[in-house]
C-alpha cells in the first residue's frame, strides 16, 4: 500500500487509480479468501486509532493521496483521495489530541481521528442485506475554545450514505454547540441490498482552510459502526406475505371504488333528470341567526339588489379570535416596528400604521404592509418637517398639526391599533353614543373611572386580566400628547412581554379629528391624508366596526 501511494504523483493518474480501487472495493461484497457464504451483520471502526477500544477495530493505516486499506477479515475497508495543499505534511491523514473530551466516558476513543483533504470513504463488505443503523461519531479538537482568531476555524463537509447525501455542509463544531472537545453522534437507518455499504465523507470546498495552520480542512471522523436492525430469519417470508396481503387489500379497495363510482354516476344521472322536471333544490340551509350575523342584521350597506324572490344581500362569516391570538398579533406588530426603528441598518418610519395595513398569514401572524408612505429617518435629528400623510384617527398630534415627523409618530399609531384590537372596534364610530364614538376618549374615561376592563371586546368571554391591563396602560402611554412622553418601540415590546415595568399615563391623550384638520383650511389632496375612518381590511375579523 505504501509503495502504491508513493508511486502515484500525477493528479490525473491518482484519480483514475482511485476510481479503479473504488470499483474493486464495491464489487467485493464478500472477501475473496472466504470459501463459505457466511455474511456479517455488523462492523465498527475506531477511525485513526491503533488499539481495540470498546469493541471497535483499529484504523491506523497510513493512507496516501490515492490509496485504500482492507482488513484481514475483509469485513470493511477505507479509501482516501487528495493532498493537503500548502501544508508541511501534505500526506498526513490521522490527527491526535491528549485532552479529555466532554459528554463521553470514553475520551480515548476521540483522541484520534481519520481526516482527508478531499474524499474519505468507508466500506462495509460482505454484509447481510437489510436495514442497518449507521452511527457516525465526531469530535473537533483542531480549533481552540477561546476568543482568539484560532477559534474561528470551521471544518465543513458533506456526508453521503449509499451514494445519497444525508448531510450538507456538516460542521462538527457547530453541531456541538460551537464547542471543541465535545462529542457529536449522528445516526441513520440505511438499506443494504447488495451486501455492500458505503459511507462517504466529501469536502466540497466549504469552511476554512488555514486556521489555525495551513491544511486544516476536509472531512474528519473519530468512530463509526453499522448494525443490522431487521430480523435475520424469516424476513423473506414476512415480506412475501405482506406483499400478498397488500395486493389483496388494494384490489378490494379498487373494486369498492369502482362499484361506488358506478352507483354515484347512476344516482347523479337520475338526479339530473329529476332537476330537469321539477327544478334544482337548495343544497345548504342556514338558521335565521346565522344569516342575520353574516349580513350584519340585513344592513342596507350589504344590499346588492332586488330580485323576483326578494332582496339580495352580501354576507361573509366573521372570525372571532381568543385573547391569546390577539395578544400575539399586537406583540408581533410591536416587534416589527421595533425592527424598523432600531434594529434595521437604516431607520424607517412607516407613517401609516393602521389595522388595514397589517396582513395576517394562514397562522394569523401579523405582517406590516404598504410602505408607500414610509420615510428614512436620521436619529441625529430631533424631527423632520414634511407634508402630512397617513390616515385620520392614527395621526400623532404634532405630526398632523405641524408636520413634525419622528419615530414616535409610529408609536402613536401603534397605540391606537392596539386599543382597537383590545376593544374589537375602530377608533371612530358615529353609530355609537357620543361618549363612546372616539375610542381614545372613551378608553381614557374608563381608565380615569378605574373601569379599564370595560374596554375589552364583549365577544371575549375569557382573557388574561393582567395582560389586558398592561396592554391598556401601554396603549395610553403610546398615545400621549407629547412625543417625549411616548416610549420607544423596543420599550413597548419589553413592557408588553412583561420584561419591564409599565409607567402610569401622565396626561390625557389627544387626537386629531377630521373637523380639526378641515379647520386649518387644507384639502385632503394637499395633505395627502385619507379623510375617512377606513375599515380595516386584514384585521376586520377582530375589529367589529360597531355594526
Amino acid at each position: 500500500m505504501e509503495m502504491m501511494s508513493s508511486c502515484v504523483r500525477c493528479p490525473v493518474l491518482s484519480m483514475l487509480l482511485f476510481l479503479l480501487l473504488t470499483l474493486l472495493a464495491g464489487a467485493q461484497r464478500a472477501p475473496t479468501t472466504r470459501t463459505d457464504p457466511v455474511e456479517v451483520s455488523s462492523f465498527a471502526v475506531d477511525c485513526g486509532g491503533g488499539r481495540y477500544i470498546s469493541g471497535l477495530d483499529p484504523d491506523n493505516a497510513n493512507l496516501g493521496a490515492a490509496s485504500y486499506y482492507v482488513t484481514k477479515a475483509q469485513t470493511w475497508g477505507v479509501s482516501n483521495v487528495g493532498r493537503f495543499m500548502d501544508s508541511s505534511n501534505s500526506y498526513y491523514t490521522i490527527i491526535y489530541s491528549s485532552r479529555p473530551f466532554q459528554n463521553t466516558q470514553d475520551s480515548e476513543l476521540f483522541q484520534t481521528a481519520r481526516i482527508s483533504p478531499s474524499s474519505l470513504r468507508y466500506y462495509g463488505l460482505g454484509l447481510e442485506n437489510g436495514n442497518y443503523t449507521v452511527t457516525l461519531q465526531f469530535a473537533d479538537f483542531d480549533f481552540e475554545d477561546s476568543l482568539s482568531w484560532k477559534s474561528l476555524g470551521r471544518r465543513v463537509f458533506d456526508i453521503y450514505l449509499q451514494g445519497e447525501r444525508t448531510e450538507q455542509n456538516f460542521d462538527i463544531r457547530k453541531a456541538a454547540g460551537r464547542k471543541s472537545y465535545t462529542v457529536v453522534k449522528k445516526q441513520y437507518i440505511v438499506p443494504v441490498t447488495r451486501n455492500f455499504l458505503e459511507i462517504h465523507l466529501f469536502w466540497a470546498g466549504k469552511g476554512t482552510c488555514c486556521v489555525p495552520n495551513q491544511g486544516y480542512y476536509g472531512p474528519a471522523i473519530s468512530a463509526l459502526s453499522a448494525n443490522l436492525t431487521a430480523p435475520k430469519k424469516g424476513s423473506e417470508i414476512v415480506v412475501i406475505v405482506g406483499a400478498v396481503v397488500g395486493v389483496a387489500v388494494l384490489g378490494l379497495v379498487f373494486a369498492g371504488l369502482y362499484v361506488w363510482r358506478h352507483k354515484r354516476r347512476k344516482i347523479s344521472s337520475e338526479q339530473q333528470e329529476l332537476h330537469c322536471i321539477v327544478g334544482r333544490s337548495n343544497v345548504f340551509s342556514y338558521s335565521y341567526g346565522e344569516l342575520s350575523n353574516a349580513v350584519e342584521n340585513f344592513s342596507s350597506t350589504n344590499l346588492l339588489g332586488e330580485g323576483g324572490y326578494g332582496s339580495v344581500y352580501k354576507g361573509s362569516p366573521r372570525l372571532n379570535l381568543d385573547w391569546s391570538t390577539r395578544y400575539e398579533i399586537y406583540l408581533g406588530i410591536a416587534r416589527g416596528l421595533a425592527y424598523l426603528h432600531e434594529e434595521s441598518s437604516i431607520c424607517v418610519v412607516h407613517r401609516d400604521i393602521k389595522t388595514s395595513n397589517v396582513l395576517l398569514d394562514s397562522n394569523l401572524k401579523p405582517k406590516i404592509s404598504d410602505f408607500g408612505l414610509a420615510k428614512l429617518f436620521d436619529d441625529k435629528k430631533t424631527h423632520v418637517s414634511t407634508k402630512v400623510a397617513g390616515t385620520l384617527g392614527y395621526l400623532a398630534p404634532e405630526y398632523a398639526m405641524r408636520g413634525h415627523m419622528t419615530k414616535k409618530v409610529d408609536v402613536f399609531a401603534f397605540g391606537v391599533v392596539m386599543l382597537e384590537i383590545i376593544a374589537g372596534r375602530p377608533n371612530y364610530d358615529d353609530k355609537l353614543v357620543e361618549d363612546m364614538a372616539y375610542l381614545i376618549e372613551w378608553v381614557w374615561k374608563l381608565y380615569e373611572e378605574d373601569h379599564p376592563l370595560d374596554v375589552v371586546d364583549p365577544k371575549l368571554t375569557e382573557f388574561n386580566r393582567d395582560e389586558v391591563l398592561r396592554a391598556i396602560r401601554v396603549g395610553l402611554l403610546c398615545i400621549q400628547s407629547s412625543p417625549r412622553q411616548r416610549p420607544s418601540m423596543s420599550r413597548v415590546v419589553s413592557m408588553l412581554a412583561g420584561d419591564s415595568e409599565v409607567g402610569e399615563a401622565v396626561s390625557k391623550p389627544s387626537y386629531v379629528t377630521e373637523w380639526q384638520m378641515n379647520s386649518r383650511g387644507q384639502s385632503s389632496s394637499e395633505r395627502r391624508v385619507e379623510a375617512t375612518m377606513s375599515a380595516p381590511l386584514f384585521l376586520s375579523s377582530i375589529i367589529d366596526e360597531g355594526r
